[in-house]
């Protein structure tokens, strides 16, 4: 088996700083896929960050040397390298792992790298999210886990928002804080468009809990103003 390092450093505010920052240094031989291109489809009514055409992702993976045999270790920012990592597995590529760049030892590399391309054939998976309508109707259901800061999950003013808030019933576990005890049930994660989100399915997988991503999270659920929001 080969292994593949994919770098998916990205900044929220500037489209542009992931691939800077490969360029600037990243593991060597590691190829870049870029969150808001390659992770994602474009902004809409699904969210900031929809899910990929299971064909236009299958390119992006093949151009970053991913395929059958290759292992893919994956590093981010801000939820980056998960996005991969849970992407990958929606797929039908479980051989991943996600690293904190912060914890390599090695040394760094500038520059573009000439990435031997694979060919990844698309299996996605029917159980691993959750649709708008379907948990708008089992909030009493359900275990929905917010992993925004604490500061928009209370529905505070800010920036990114639009309607401030969360969905009713909601727990929260900010993605850049351990993971707390969560009841037992059907968990669902979400965040603002659904990237820092699997930290948290991340996470409680390494704890041995399966958690569905609701993938158009907080960027669709505000643009629907039949649906409850929850505040304080």
């Amino acid at each position: 088996m080969r292994y593949q390092f994919v770098d998916c450093r990205w900044d929220l505010g500037d489209r542009n700083r992931g691939r800077e920052l490969y360029l600037e240094g990243h593991v060597p031989g590691a190829s870049f896929l870029d969150v808001d291109e390659d992770l994602a489809a474009p902004p809409g009514r699904s969210g900031r960050h929809p899910l990929p055409d299971p064909d236009d992702f299958a390119a992006a993976a093949s151009r970053a040397g991913i395929g059958e045999g290759v292992f893919v270790v994956a590093y981010g920012s801000m939820g980056g390298g998960e996005r991969l990592w849970w992407l990958l597995r929606h797929f039908g590529h479980d051989d991943c792992a996600v690293i904190d760049l912060e914890a390599w030892l090695g040394p760094l590399t500038a520059g573009e790298e000439g990435i031997e391309p694979a060919v990844f054939e698309p299996e996605p998976r029917t159980d691993d999210t959750i649709e708008v309508d379907e948990l708008a109707a089992r909030l009493d259901e359900l275990v929905i886990v917010d992993s925004r800061v604490q500061e928009r999950f209370r529905g505070e003013p800010n920036p990114i928002d639009k309607v401030p808030g969360r969905i009713p019933g909601a727990l929260n576990a900010p993605w850049n804080e351990p993971v707390p005890d969560l009841p037992a049930g059907e968990l669902v994660a979400y965040c603002g468009s659904g990237v820092t989100s699997s930290v948290t399915v991340h996470r409680l997988a390494l704890a041995g809990r399966d958690a569905k991503l609701y993938p158009g999270s907080w960027s669709e659920w505000e643009q629907r103003p039949e649906l409850p929001v929850e505040r304080g």
